[in-house]
């Protein structure tokens, strides 16, 4: 029994998609111009101090003991000692001059009075060059900038017949779109930028593309029974055909995996694993946003781009007779 194929005007919302997307990182922006962007101690730099401590610690309590000691910004995180088996807390200052000698032992007496029966004692107390992790990004950043280029490289050729240049670019638009709400979830959420940033982008950049190079596939092969007939209104019937077409098998690809991603988010939110959250839950909005800009974004503009050069030569056409 086939499947049903679903008859959604996609080109003509095209509109109310650019709405949305553009609602959301406006909002993003807003967040990040009066909040900040939060950034790890790995790219800005700082000090991370380890202390160890018997019976119980109240973690929050403890972050706001240390920020109101230091002024600094605070992320603790306790954890036990593998080797050892003793219980620990680690301190994160991310500040590009990182604490001075006199400021850790101040921090120390401050928190041994703070929490006299806890028995805390100075572990290591190191600071991280913020050097290291900023050429990390800046790498990482160029390798984002080689791959979207060889993508629209790729996509030109393998799609010259649809005009692959113009499809390499729009599908790359919609890959920054992707990018730009990765981005936005960690500046809503107040999550810091660090390796798991670098890490979600990258996942989607191999992801979100797989689904758009299937839709345009598909206008590929119908373009070819049109044979050139191709005028304003047909193709964007054309196209609306080739995402429906392809919408069941964008929509289940995208749900199985989201199935897992979401099972992973629930089970780090419940047992507290802050570091594989700060990863599935930033990859499930990627995994989203992936798949709307595929079906919502790309085919819609590729239209709109197609549409204007089919208006422009019209128009010459027009003004040669």
């Amino acid at each position: 029994m086939a499947l049903k194929i679903p008859h959604i005007d996609f080109v003509k919302n095209r509109k109310i998609y650019y709405i949305i997307s553009c609602s959301l990182l406006a909002i993003a922006l807003i967040v990040s111009l009066v909040f900040g962007v939060k950034v790890d101690i790995q790219f800005k730099g700082g000090t991370i101090a380890t202390y160890s401590y018997s019976g119980e610690l109240n973690i929050e309590e403890l972050e706001q003991t240390v920020q109101d000691q230091t002024g600094y910004e605070v992320s603790a995180t306790a954890a036990q000692s593998a080797a050892t088996g003793e219980s620990n807390v680690t301190l994160n200052f991310a500040t590009s001059e990182g604490l001075s000698s006199d400021e850790q032992s101040a921090l120390t007496t401050a928190l041994q009075e703070a929490y006299p029966d806890n028995n805390i004692e100075t572990v290591s107390i190191n600071s991280v060059s913020p050097t290291m992790g900023k050429d990390f990004l800046l790498k990482c950043l160029v390798a984002v900038g080689f791959t979207a280029l060889f993508m629209i490289l790729y996509i030109a050729v393998r799609f010259r017949k649809i005009g692959g240049w113009s499809a390499g670019v729009f599908a790359v638009i919609a890959l920054l779109h992707d990018i730009a709400m990765v981005f936005a979830t960690f500046i809503i959420f107040r999550m810091s930028l660090d390796d798991n940033f670098i890490a979600v982008l990258l996942v989607i950049l191999g992801y979100s593309i797989n689904d758009t190079i299937v839709i345009y596939d598909r206008i590929r092969e119908n373009e070819r029974l049109h044979s050139g007939r191709l005028n304003e209104n047909s193709i964007k019937d054309m196209v609306n055909l080739s995402i429906n077409q392809t919408l069941s098998r964008t929509l289940n690809t995208s749900i199985a995996t989201l199935m897992a991603m979401v099972v992973v988010c629930i089970l780090a939110f419940a047992y507290g694993v802050n570091s594989i959250l700060e990863f599935s839950f930033p990859l499930v909005i990627g995994l989203i946003s992936g798949a709307y800009s595929s079906i919502c974004l790309s085919g819609p503009m590729w239209v709109a781009w197609q549409q204007h050069k089919m208006r422009t030569k019209n128009r010459k056409k027009t003004a040669k007779a």
